[in-house]
């Protein structure tokens, strides 16, 4: 699990926020991106090695804590982890800060664009209680954000906060996402409640050639959907907001996070998708971050994965049978009957990823998702627990 920053010092020169985009040789031999934006790593023999390319206009070079900087050049010096920061990745620069921070990261499953840190909803769960601040410059620094990530990233998310209230400018954000990587999925997670507004939902018809929404529904009522977003009112916009998605061509995720209230009618939620929003391409399971908002309202929130298996199991392979795709996140393995282990997947963010000292001996360990970096004792499962070959896979202690 490896931290998204790290201490650094760098040149003076800098007195602005600054994306560059770590180069070793293969991003100078493929020529895709300007030098001037541009960081040389000298930090590896094949391109410390290699003089001639420090006649060439970089915008910078890399060294490592204890790496003296070639002559004539602005520096960057990581004094953190190497491995912190390696060619591929885009970081930022920002004056009056001692750390870098790595916007990008080559090869990561979970890669974000940073919308805004406001939300119209107050979710119980949120495990990025909202601002109200002012970040509309975000706008600018992800469209230069974009230019810079690798042309090949089979995937982008886009998320917040809630991306919508950056009005047109997720608009702007998502075109410059088309224009720079026009084969990269672009995946935005909204509550979808501006879309209500099907003016402002045409706004994203042919935007980028391959976009889904992932938009969150609690409940098959208002009361429940409501009182997890902490917004009367939000279910019926975010139900309208679906409907106008759909009629603006746009491909739709549903995301459930499994809170205890929501589970106790998971089954009865499977069946509203089913009949009311059948044109809904994923629906998501989700296992509860805990982390945010989620700490304070544990009581409330909290239910192991083995008292909610039963639940889980109808509501997958009712959506199943009907040939709704379903998957399930965040959930360790062990938690599961072996019956729901086909539905699972590996989830959580590298950047997040963290195992416990029981997966160790694990059979499964390689193709489960593991836990979010900063779980506690009061959110760990008590099935927690290798399961070994000679389980036969079957997790009868279930």
């Amino acid at each position: 699990m490896l931290p998204l920053d790290a201490k650094a010092r760098w040149s003076p020169e800098w007195q602005e926020p600054t994306l560059l985009k770590v180069a070793g040789l293969r991003e100078f031999a493929a020529g895709e991106f300007p030098l001037k934006r541009m960081l040389l790593d000298l930090r590896t023999p094949e391109t410390a090695g290699a003089a001639s390319l420090l006649d060439l206009p970089w915008a910078g070079v890399l060294v490592g804590a204890d790496g003296p900087p070639p002559v004539g050049h602005r520096e960057v010096a990581l004094l953190g982890d190497p491995a912190t920061v390696r060619p591929g990745d885009v970081v930022e620069l920002r004056p009056g800060s001692s750390k870098i921070a790595v916007r990008y990261r080559r090869g990561d499953n979970g890669n974000v664009l940073f919308a805004t840190e406001r939300c119209n909803s107050f979710c119980l769960m949120c495990s990025q209680p909202p601002r109200e601040i002012d970040d509309g410059w975000r706008v600018e620094q992800l469209c230069d954000l974009a230019g810079l990530i690798d042309k090949d990233e089979p995937s982008i998310a886009i998320s917040g906060g809630e991306p919508t209230l950056l009005g047109a400018g997720l608009e702007r954000v998502i075109r410059r996402c088309a224009e720079m990587l026009p084969d990269t999925h672009i995946h935005v997670l909204s509550n979808g409640r501006r879309f209500e507004d099907q003016a402002y939902a045409n706004t994203f018809t042919d935007a980028h050639p391959s976009l889904t929404w992932g938009v969150p529904l609690y409940g098959d009522h208002h009361r429940l959907h409501d009182y997890i977003v902490q917004s009367p009112g939000a279910f019926a916009q975010t139900v309208r907001g679906l409907y106008a998605l759909h009629a603006a061509g746009q491909r739709v995720e549903v995301r459930v996070v499994l809170t205890k209230p929501v589970a106790e009618r998971l089954p009865e939620l499977a069946r509203y998708l089913y009949r009311n929003l059948p044109f809904v391409e994923h629906v998501a399971l989700m296992g509860t971050e805990p982390i945010g908002f989620a700490k304070a309202h544990r009581e409330a929130l909290w239910i192991d994965p083995v008292d909610l298996a039963p639940a889980l199991l109808e509501a997958a392979q009712f959506l199943d049978r009907r040939g709704m795709a379903v998957s399930l996140y965040n959930l360790p393995l062990c938690t599961l009957p072996a019956d729901l282990w086909p539905f699972a997947r590996r989830s959580i963010s590298d950047w997040k990823q963290h195992y416990l000292p029981a997966c160790e001996g694990c059979a499964l360990k390689d193709r489960c998702g593991g836990f979010f970096g900063w779980i506690t004792p009061e959110w760990t499962s008590r099935a927690i627990a290798p399961v070994t070959a000679k389980d036969d896979f079957s997790c009868a202690r279930h």
